[in-house]
């Protein structure tokens, strides 16, 4: 199991400590960095940056969103950055949700999984370097009607990007297990990865003879908070999950919300959401059960996140990234820290 680091969104008044981690994680050997995107600053432009203070460490769009790109705009920012890299990037894609697809980029959200397919299909033909032509349900390339003709893509980058979908939902991780080199996922507790392994190994099964990737790469990403008291530590991870049990989506269409329910956590998700619409985001936070909070993070001292990331090493989880958290950048570099001599720990079997 590979480990890796995920800073999540930026622009929100963290972007040197983020920085700091992903400096410190190249040192240390971690294997790549990931960076989100919403409605704030672009995963291409941060990754850029990091990529242009880093010599080694992966860089990771987790994810790029696919309502905010045509299929052709995602291959060039894609090669682009691989190309400057020196063949570090690696492309997640997802849909987001109908709140931001919607609202935010005004393509509208029904049928994500058939737009999710031919996005994929053509951004792969693209970084092939094949001429760009298409005829389905959602995508037309070139327009019929028009004077445009089918174009190749003109760069220096590697033929094969790997390309990774975040997936909740089962279908969403059967069409990643079909389509993808891997899997970005969230809120992973290793009791319940083994029903999701069993989707994306279905997708995996459809594909055609000799297409499937070597190793699928199942990347799931964990908070993780350190130090002797495990109820602080739970304290300081909970509004994350809170904010995406509770409020990412509307309340008839949320997810991770759902995702909760189908872990056992029906009641408290629901409780959960109902306070986070409601804009009490402290009483969300502390609805969450400190069972669901531990299941699906690193929370301890170093003995216990060994043990935690042993669990998910043995449920078959193949990069493992971690999302430091703390109330300012010296905790959370002692998390991270502290998760890269965890892993040695596994690595060399102690």
């Amino acid at each position: 199991m590979r480990l890796g680091l995920y800073c999540g969104f930026w622009g929100q008044g963290r972007d040197e400590e983020n920085l700091a981690l992903a400096l410190r994680a190249d040192e240390l050997g971690v294997d790549v960095v990931w960076a989100a995107e919403a409605y704030g600053p672009d995963c291409i432009s941060v990754l850029s940056w990091i990529g242009a203070r880093t010599q080694r460490i992966g860089l990771g769009a987790g994810v790029m969103q696919i309502p905010a790109r045509t299929p052709a705009a995602t291959a060039m920012a894609a090669a682009g950055l691989d190309s400057l890299s020196g063949g570090r990037f690696r492309l997640g894609l997802g849909v987001s949700g109908p709140q931001v697809s919607e609202g935010w980029h005004g393509v509208r959200f029904a049928r994500p999984l058939g737009r999710t397919r031919e996005y994929v299909d053509i951004v792969r033909t693209a970084l092939a370097h094949q001429p760009v032509v298409y005829e389905g349900e959602h995508f037309t390339l070139p327009l019929p009607d028009g004077p445009g003709k089918a174009l190749r893509l003109t760069s220096s980058h590697r033929r094969h990007i790997p390309i990774y979908l975040a997936a909740v939902g089962p279908k969403n991780l059967e069409l990643a297990g079909e389509v993808a080199e891997g899997w970005l996922g969230v809120f992973v507790a290793p009791d319940y990865f083994g029903e999701q392994r069993e989707r994306i190994e279905a997708g995996l099964a459809r594909r055609p003879e000799g297409t499937a990737p070597a190793v699928f790469d199942t990347s799931a990403t964990v908070a993780t908070a350190v130090g002797d008291d495990l109820e602080a530590c739970a304290r300081v991870v909970s509004p994350y999950p809170a904010l995406y049990v509770g409020g990412m989506g509307s309340r008839e269409q949320n997810f991770y919300n759902q995702l909760a329910c189908r872990m056992g956590y029906e009641k408290e998700a629901a409780r959960v959401q109902e306070l986070y619409l409601d804009r009490r985001y402290a009483e969300a936070a502390a609805a969450l059960p400190p069972q669901f909070v531990d299941d699906t993070s690193l929370l301890g001292d170093l003995d216990r996140v060994t043990e935690r990331m042993r669990r998910y090493a043995d449920a078959g989880i193949t990069t493992l990234n971690v999302a430091p958290w703390g109330k300012d950048e010296a905790s959370r570099m002692e998390a991270l820290e502290m998760a890269v001599e965890a892993h040695r720990r596994l690595t060399d079997g102690a």
